[in-house]
């Protein structure tokens, strides 16, 4: 339960109580600013509290965004101010400071615009008070009654469930979620709201139905793959419902965003293991392009968490200036443009729709040759840009920044006793390029088993820890774990390829996938804010260069039946240590309440 204290006689005909009490609030009336001060001190700390002047006019939803998003520990309308436990004793110092009663004074300051002065105090004491924007909600506090008047009209113009439903929707998202499906998920938001349904559920509701589509994929008939299809579409349904649902309702969690997050790779990957397990009943072995899907779209997401955390706070004047920034910002002001660069990116909206589409018609093959040439031109379309923008952007890095990339580079203990040798000149991507560009050449050129796969592995081992030497901060060092990434899974699907042998490819996929998890997880920690997994989980997993070097002794040392039978064992550990710690880590932090968290980024 929260707690809100009127300040001041309440308003003859005014809603302003029930407004409250429907935003779960238990209502107190403070005569005075002494009695606030004593009704404040009775809140339990591990409340929120609420102070609220008595003469507030406007929607339910401005109290609704002013007061009870979990995302901020203070926040504010006019009118009205909140705190979360973690900001209770500055709410309680803010308030000392606006009665006077801090000071060792009697109370300075009367009942009237006591909120208003409060937040006013909290932000000028430096805590970050969150102030929404309203738009045309209205949130007021009136001086008489012709104003009052006027406020009630403002309010009875302005429909804030309209509104509410209109932002429920994400202000930036792909043209095919724009325009095929939020124009009705948010109503199922709306519907799950009403019925006490939470993002978590709607969530893991979505990830049900894509394993489902997953095993319809993996019958290998054509009814199977047009149901696969469907209910592919209707997973992405919900999973659009489930951030509408946490808008709409302002349900906002740690736990729910990591959900969010990690349950749309899991519906993904699993449906390209349906696919090719689909593909296998029909006697088309597909597992390859699978995993190379996979490779892909991973590596693509890498490419993006990492120029989004090297240039989150980039120190310059001009830091998000260059000739490419400003061409994209003309082409964004041009509306069928913007649409044309969202669809070129192939967002996880016309990904999805395309995979389903081409599932229900075509075969897997097919479906995953189009999905890896369209993958592989909007990675070259994004990084192309990316990298001329940080070519042409002055900035400094900042300490963050590079730990952030150190962090995503997932290095082990071997490239770590490397890193030491500060001796090479090179920039840190063309060392990190070059060693995964030796592993992959060999491991694809050269027969099953042979000695040089190791040799190179050992060379990428050194490369690796030299590219990371340094704190990566130039212009371009945010492509070192791109790099990385594509080096390790890359040489997996080499290696599981070439011994070509029944279940290597399908262990591959599981090792990948294991992995994946892995970074995905790191990324977003780094996200929520909590920084890296702990040491010892990289060292135990082996960094991505004990990994890759494992394999390749793995695939030197190994018969291919004995090889695959490795892959899984090696798979399974990952996926053991990786999960049990990861799970134990979220569940924690959201029991101990940590900062909610919700990604209103591009789309991935």
């Amino acid at each position: 339960m929260s707690t809100a204290i009127l300040t001041g006689q309440p308003v003859p005909g005014s809603p302003l109580e029930g407004d409250l009490r429907s935003l779960g609030f238990d209502v107190r009336v403070a005569s005075d600013a002494a009695d606030t001060e004593t009704l404040l001190a009775a809140v339990p700390a591990g409340q929120r509290v609420a102070i609220v002047d008595a003469r507030f006019v406007g929607h339910v939803h401005a109290l609704r965004l002013g007061l009870t998003d979990p995302r901020f520990a203070a926040s504010a309308v006019p009118g009205a101010v909140t705190a979360q436990p973690e900001a209770r004793a500055d709410l309680t110092r803010a308030l000392g400071a606006a009665t006077g009663s801090g000071n060792g004074g009697g109370s300075a300051l009367t009942v009237e615009a006591l909120a208003d002065h409060v937040s006013e105090t909290l932000a000028a004491e430096g805590r970050d008070v969150h102030r929404p924007d309203l738009g045309t909600l209205v949130a007021t506090v009136p001086s008489d009654p012709q104003t009052r008047n006027e406020a009630r009209q403002a309010v009875a113009a302005v429909d804030d469930e309209a509104v509410r439903l209109r932002t429920a929707v994400k202000s930036r998202d792909g043209f095919f979620t724009t325009y095929c499906i939020s124009p009705y998920s948010r109503y199922i938001a709306r519907w799950c709201a009403r019925r006490g349904l939470t993002p978590n559920q709607v969530t893991t509701a979505s990830l049900l139905v894509a394993l489902i589509a997953a095993g319809c994929a993996a019958t290998g008939t054509r009814g199977g793959f047009v149901a696969a299809g469907l209910l592919l579409l209707f997973s992405f349904v919900l999973d659009c419902t489930d951030g509408q649902l946490a808008r709409y309702s302002l349900q906002y969690s740690t736990l729910g965003a990591w959900l969010d997050a990690t349950f749309d790779r899991a519906k993904e990957y699993a449906y390209y293991a349906g696919l090719a397990l689909g593909a296998a009943r029909g006697g088309d072995d597909v597992w390859a392009l699978a995993l190379g899907a996979m490779v892909l779209q991973t590596a693509r997401h890498v490419v993006d968490f990492s120029f989004n955390e090297a240039n989150a706070d980039s120190i310059a004047a001009n830091a998000n200036t260059s000739p490419t920034a400003a061409l994209s910002d003309k082409l964004d002001s041009v509306g069928w443009t913007v649409w044309l660069r969202r669809m070129i990116v192939l967002p996880i909206g016309e990904r999805w729709a395309l995979i389903a589409v081409l599932t229900a018609v075509t075969t897997p093959r097919i479906t995953l040759i189009v999905l890896l040439i369209g993958c592989g031109l909007a990675a070259c379309y994004t990084t192309a840009g990316r990298v001329l923008r940080s070519l042409t952007r002055r900035a400094t890095r900042t300490d963050r920044a590079a730990q952030a990339l150190g962090d995503l580079a997932d290095t082990g203990p071997l490239a770590a006793a490397f890193a030491a040798l500060r001796s090479v000149g090179l920039p840190a991507p063309v060392i990190a390029f070059a060693g995964g560009a030796v592993l992959a050449c060999v491991a694809g050129l050269t027969s099953y088993g042979s000695p040089w796969v190791v040799v190179a592995a050992v060379i990428y081992v050194v490369t690796s820890g030299l590219a990371v030497a340094r704190p990566l901060k130039g212009a371009l060092d945010w492509l070192v774990p791109p790099f990385f990434r594509a080096a390790e899974y890359g040489t997996i699907l080499l290696l599981a390829a070439k011994a070509d042998v029944n279940g290597a490819l399908p262990a591959a996929f599981g090792l990948v996938s294991a992995v994946a998890y892995h970074h995905y997880d790191t990324v977003y920690r780094i996200r929520g804010g909590a920084g890296a997994p702990p040491h010892w989980l990289v060292r135990t997993i082996g960094g991505h260069e004990g990994r890759t070097l494992v394999v390749a002794l793995a695939a030197t040392l190994l018969t291919d039946t004995d090889f695959t039978v490795a892959l899984t064992a090696l798979a399974v550990a990952v996926a053991l240590v990786v999960l049990v710690e990861s799970i134990r880590f979220w569940v924690t932090a959201h029991k101990r309440g940590a900062p909610a968290v919700h990604d209103e980024g591009e789309p991935a």
